[in-house]
């Protein structure tokens, strides 16, 4: 019964962990996609994020400066990405599709400038990382040090899905940022700048996509590498839509798919004689399983995804 209990434990332990990246840049989703710019690039942010979080937290040593530094990278490159679907009318599917391959070819390239060559950065002295909570709080190996003895990213990630949750619902400005995404037009003969509120939305994202790329590459692990983000900002685009667009359900859809990771990494630790190719796929099946389960026909806000040509 005990062994059963610490596994459960490990799994949730687990869970929690690789939640917190798909957590950051999903919310960073949802405000993309409430201000009505479809944002398939956070991939490519994600990946840029990583990178950028993980080369300055080897050169600097501070790895808050690094995870800050991070989001700043997905949010330079969320710019692109604002520019050309809000200015210049891009379809958002196609930008963002650009983006995502932008992400990945720019960020082994600045790899191999800062780091001789290599296609991956340097590994980050343990003490560097950010942080764990908690760390000397509960006994070790006790159920609730193996599933509350976290990174602070995973604690980070909840209280921003409450932050994100109150502004898009309970602030003026919020409302007005869903009032872009539901009805441009309406809202501005309100007087409320359309253009304004859409940058602000790629932007966040882009910045909370970054946050989600370093909070791989600063705790999850010390390092950033080519196969470090693997498909996790297409598995967080998939959580926003199956959490219908919401913050509250698209952390629900968040740890679903994290638990999936979780369990992967837990079964290719035990004896069981599991291709490892079949448990690299299983993330990625169960999301689409869920999403064809469930899903539906899913409906964001209603100007999701299309031009907006302010009136002259």
């Amino acid at each position: 019964m005990d062994n059963i209990l610490f596994n459960i434990a490990s799994i949730i332990g687990i869970t929690l962990l690789y939640s917190a990246p798909l957590i950051f840049t999903a919310m960073g989703g949802v405000i993309s996609e409430n201000s009505g710019v479809v944002n398939i690039g956070l991939e490519g942010m994600m990946t840029i994020g990583a990178l950028v979080g993980a080369t300055v937290g080897y050169y600097l040593g501070n790895p808050w400066i690094a995870f800050l530094c991070g989001g700043l990278g997905g949010m330079a490159l969320a710019l692109f990405h604002a520019i050309a679907t809000i200015h210049f009318g891009a379809d958002h599917v196609i930008s963002g599709t650009a983006i995502n391959l932008i992400g990945p070819g720019l960020a082994i390239f600045m790899s191999r400038m800062f780091f001789d060559g290599i296609a991956m950065t340097k590994p980050i002295p343990f003490e560097n990382t950010l942080p764990r909570l908690f760390k000397n709080t509960f006994s070790h190996g006790s159920i609730a040090n193996i599933i509350l003895t976290q990174y602070v990213t995973v604690y980070l990630s909840f209280i921003l899905v409450l932050l994100v949750y109150i502004w898009l619902y309970k602030t003026r400005l919020g409302l007005r940022l869903r009032s872009v995404g539901e009805h441009p037009q309406a809202a501005e003969t309100l007087g409320i700048d359309v253009y304004k509120f859409k940058y602000i939305g790629v932007l966040c994202s882009g910045f909370l996509a970054g946050l989600g790329g370093a909070s791989l590459s600063l705790a999850v692990v010390a390092n950033f590498r080519e196969t470090l983000v693997s498909g996790q900002g297409y598995i967080a685009l998939a959580a926003v839509i199956f959490g219908g667009w919401k913050p509250h359900t698209t952390l629900l859809a968040c740890l679903l798919f994290g638990a999936a990771q979780g369990l992967v990494i837990f079964l290719g630790s035990t004896s069981l004689s599991i291709a490892s190719d079949l448990l690299n796929m299983l993330p990625y099946i169960i999301t689409i399983v869920s999403m064809v389960l469930f899903v539906g026909e899913a409906r964001g806000p209603s100007a999701n995804g299309q031009v907006y040509e302010r009136n002259k």
